[in-house]
């Protein structure tokens, strides 16, 4: 949290994240990714790489899902998440 309030108080076009929620209490995580909800209505661009992908999904516009380095699907969250294989097989 401190980390994300020190990256706008440069009034940043784009944050990039790496696993914001890494190592979080569950109950924070919820609160990393509504935070992360609010900075994106600002109209602040978020690259964001997490491993949640169902927290990510929720927040996301658009979505690249790689394995092994090599991007296997890309589209906008709504596909992803409508997509059953993937899910199944990126999601707990």
């Amino acid at each position: 949290m401190v980390a994300l309030a020190r990256a706008l108080l440069a009034a940043p076009a784009l944050i990039a994240m790496d696993e914001p929620s890494f190592g979080l209490a569950p109950i924070l995580v919820g609160e990393v990714f509504d935070l992360i909800k609010k900075i994106a209505e600002m109209g602040i661009a978020i690259l964001l790489v997490e491993q949640n992908a169902t927290k990510a999904l929720e927040v996301a516009h658009h979505a690249y899902v790689l394995d092994q380095g090599s991007v296997v699907f890309e589209g906008t969250a709504s596909d992803v998440s409508a997509n059953v294989d993937l899910m199944s097989a990126y999601t707990a």
